[in-house]
């Protein structure tokens, strides 16, 4: 295990969603180092099968550990739910998804044991939330909807538009009707829609952000194993680094448009080598 504390900690998703989780990482964690991949040919993961998830999120997990990480954060439900285990075989570090962290929160906040989970097609499929739900209460009742609009829609930018409020209506309006008291934002983009999310549900419904608690469960990690940096920057290095697998361009100007620093320096990387 590299135990370099100094060393990045290493961050993938299918595309532009995981910037969500990054964004909470460099908030609650500013000193830490960052390798960021996002897997912009590829994307969505959403709609694919298990089997191509697991060979994705190996060939990533290949890559960063040429970055000498030190942990490894799956910052996409759909891999989370699918590569966890196929992810720690390959990189034998501290890995931590974006599954279990709100899985756990929302479990704790509901009052009606009714919670609402909304994701893509894959992550909603899989079934891992309510499985993980009921691991901290097996009395709650989980309603799985899956939303596969809100991607697109997140990343064409059309976060405030007429549009995208009908169709977040026209999604959550099944999760009005159950009542429930608690939602999980079961994706990494859904956090971007959440004004919109929480117009529509109401302000009596506890909306759950993974990306918020993955960071708190990372920073919690690398504590307890005595693994956060101490702020150390070697000469010539930069703190935030981001890669993606095409079209950085848009990536960047996505990055820019949410991170509290640029990602003007995003390099293209053949993933499929790895």
């Amino acid at each position: 295990m590299n135990m370099d504390k100094n060393a990045p900690i290493g961050i993938f998703d299918s595309g532009v969603g995981g910037l969500t989780v990054a964004r909470e990482i460099m908030r609650q964690m500013p000193e830490e180092r960052i390798v960021y991949f996002g897997d912009t040919a590829r994307v969505p993961y959403g709609s694919k099968s298990r089997e191509t998830i697991i060979k994705y999120s190996r060939q990533i997990v290949r890559f960063l550990l040429t970055k000498q990480v030190k942990a490894v954060v799956i910052a996409c439900n759909t891999a989370s739910a699918y590569a966890m285990d196929a992810v720690e075989e390959v990189c034998k570090l501290p890995t931590i998804g974006v599954v279990k962290p709100g899985a756990r929160v929302a479990a704790e906040a509901t009052q009606n044991q009714r919670i609402g989970v909304i994701g893509t097609e894959g992550t909603i499929s899989s079934g891992l939330y309510p499985a993980l739900i009921h691991q901290f209460d097996p009395q709650i009742e989980v309603i799985g909807k899956a939303c596969p609009l809100f991607v697109p829609l997140v990343e064409e930018g059309w976060l405030h538009d007429p549009l995208t409020e009908e169709v977040v209506k026209r999604y959550l309006d099944s999760m009005k009707q159950e009542k429930v008291d608690t939602l999980v934002l079961g994706c990494t983009h859904y956090p971007l829609l959440r004004s919109m999310i929480r117009k529509v549900m109401g302000e009596g419904v506890n909306l759950v952000n993974p990306a918020y608690e993955t960071a708190v469960g990372l920073r919690r990690m690398l504590e307890f194993r005595d693994m956060t940096n101490e702020g150390r920057l070697d000469e010539g290095v930069d703190k935030y680094q981001f890669y993606v697998s095409d079209s950085p361009e848009r990536f960047q100007a996505f990055a820019d448009s949410i991170l509290p620093c640029t990602a003007e320096h995003t390099e293209v990387v053949n993933i499929e080598e790895y």
